[in-house]
Order: C-alpha cells, then sequence, then structure tokens
C-alpha cells in the first residue's frame, strides 16, 4: 500500500479544512470581542463541562474541534475537555441511531453525564497533583488596529494560523489516516474479536486508542447483532475520540496524551463497573 494514496491525502485535507474553518470562527470572535463573547464560558466551569459535553456530543468531530479550538484558546480547563472528548462518538453516533436509537439515545445521555462527571473528577486530580494543564496558544496577541481586516489576514490567518498550525495538522491527520488504512488493509480486526470474546474488552480500549472513529464501527454492529454486551459499547464509545484530538497533538503531544490517559482510565473503570453489573 503506497504512503501517498489519493484517498488519504484527500480525507487528510478534508479534516484539515474543518479544522481551519473552527479556527477561524474561534480566533476570529477572540480577536472581534478582545476575548469577551467566549469568555462567559470561562468564567463558570460548570458551563465549561457543560457546554464542552454538549459539544462533544454533536454527530462527527465538529464539536470536538470546537472544544480543542476553545481549550487553545484559554476558555476551557483540561478537564472540560475530557469531558468533551468522553461525549464525543464521532460519525459512530449516526450509525448508533439507524440501527438501535432507544439505546443509542441512552448511551449519548450517559456519555454526557459521565463527562461532566469526570470533568470534574479530572481537574479535582490535576489541582490535587498539580499537573500543568495549561495550553493556551501564546500567539495570541491584541492590536491596536485588530479591526482592520488586512491586519487580520496577515498577522491571525497567515502569521498565526496558516503558519504555525495548519500544516503540522494536515501532517497529523495524514500520519495518523495513513496508519488506520495500513491496519486494516493487514489485518481482520472483526474475525479476531469473534475469535477472542474474552478479549473484547481490552481490545475496545486499544482499538479507541486508534485516532479514526472507523475502526469503532466494527463494536457497534456487534452489538447491533448482539455479540457484546453495552458496557464494551460504552467502553469503546468513552475512550474512542475520532479525528477530535489529532489538531491538539499538533500543538502538545504532553497535554494530548495527559488527556488521552484520563479518558483511558476513565473507559475502563466504566466498562469494568458495568460489565460487573451485568450491562
Amino acid at each position: 500500500m503506497s504512503l501517498f494514496e489519493p484517498d488519504i491525502i484527500l480525507h487528510a485535507l478534508q479534516i484539515t479544512g474543518l479544522v481551519f474553518v473552527m479556527m477561524v470562527i474561534i480566533d476570529w470572535l477572540d480577536v472581534r470581542t478582545r476575548g469577551r463573547l467566549p469568555s462567559w464560558i470561562a468564567d463558570s466551569k460548570m458551563k465549561q463541562y457543560t457546554v464542552a459535553g454538549l459539544l462533544g456530543l454533536t454527530p462527527g468531530c465538529m464539536g470536538s474541534y470546537m472544544n480543542v479550538s476553545l481549550y487553545m484558546h484559554g476558555y476551557l480547563t483540561m478537564g472540560a475537555i475530557v469531558g468533551g472528548m468522553i461525549a464525543t462518538t464521532g460519525e459512530a453516533a449516526l450509525l448508533m441511531f439507524a440501527l438501535f436509537p432507544k439505546t443509542a439515545l441512552i448511551l449519548h445521555l450517559l456519555l454526557v453525564g459521565l463527562g461532566i462527571f469526570f470533568a470534574y473528577i479530572t481537574d479535582f486530580i490535576i489541582r490535587l497533583f498539580k499537573i500543568d494543564d495549561k495550553c493556551e496558544c501564546e500567539d495570541i496577541v491584541y492590536h491596536r488596529d485588530e479591526t482592520s481586516f488586512k491586519h487580520y489576514l496577515r498577522e491571525h490567518l497567515w502569521s498565526h494560523i496558516l503558519k504555525k498550525h495548519i500544516w503540522r495538522i494536515f501532517i497529523w491527520t495524514f500520519l495518523a489516516i495513513w496508519f488506520v488504512h495500513l491496519g486494516e488493509h493487514y489485518f481482520d480486526l472483526r474475525g479476531f474479536v469473534s475469535a477472542h470474546p474474552q478479549l473484547v474488552l481490552l481490545l475496545a480500549v486499544l482499538v479507541g486508542l486508534i485516532p479514526d472513529v472507523a475502526p469503532q464501527f466494527i463494536f457497534v454492529f456487534m452489538f447491533s447483532d448482539g455479540l457484546i454486551p453495552f458496557s464494551v459499547l460504552l467502553t469503546s464509545s468513552i475512550i474512542q475520540n475520532g479525528h477530535g484530538l489529532i489538531p491538539l497533538l499538533s500543538y502538545s503531544v504532553k497535554n494530548s496524551l495527559v488527556i488521552k490517559s484520563f479518558n483511558v482510565i476513565f473507559g475502563i473503570l466504566v466498562g469494568i463497573t458495568f460489565m460487573t453489573l451485568g450491562f
């Protein structure tokens, strides 16, 4: 399989384009209001947790991209971004609502509730252990001629977003998608799950580490066919962030790993609890 498959490049460009649009929207609002408009979110942690959870709930990755942009602008705590990622199921949400709408509704309401709860727990742990959770972009500055469209294009759109962020986002996105395609080309993931049902929960955790929502479709279809319990689907949904975390990888690998670690730990705890309870 070639590294430069046209479909992979096109997919990476599409995702990068969506990220670019969201970054421009957030940056433009931030500049035009000098940070006043989004600040109503930042003045209350419960607002942050709720907004991040609801944005994560939206099908696809746009809500997650918005959360990452808000986090990079300093309007969300790390706990809020963890909660938002817990609530995120990406395009898998559409598939779930098509196959089992009632259960999908229960699942997503549960994910939002768990996201808000674990957002609080995450920020508590961060304060307790004094973990560095800051990720505000230091390149965001305000100038006297901010209202000038030419200034915005030169200083913010070109010098900040395009030169400092977008090219790295494209590279990370391209490599992540290529890795997933490579795995799907050489391994039969569905066959492995069917042959080793006792490892399905562990596999859900491992697949959740892949920065693509497509592998989760396997668990959605298996749950629909009654092959796996609800606890496995829930674990997969908590840990799987789709492409949502990729934009943050381009800016801070450390923070991305910390956020993902919280997702994995919470996903395992919830999965084991629900499986023990017989769900």
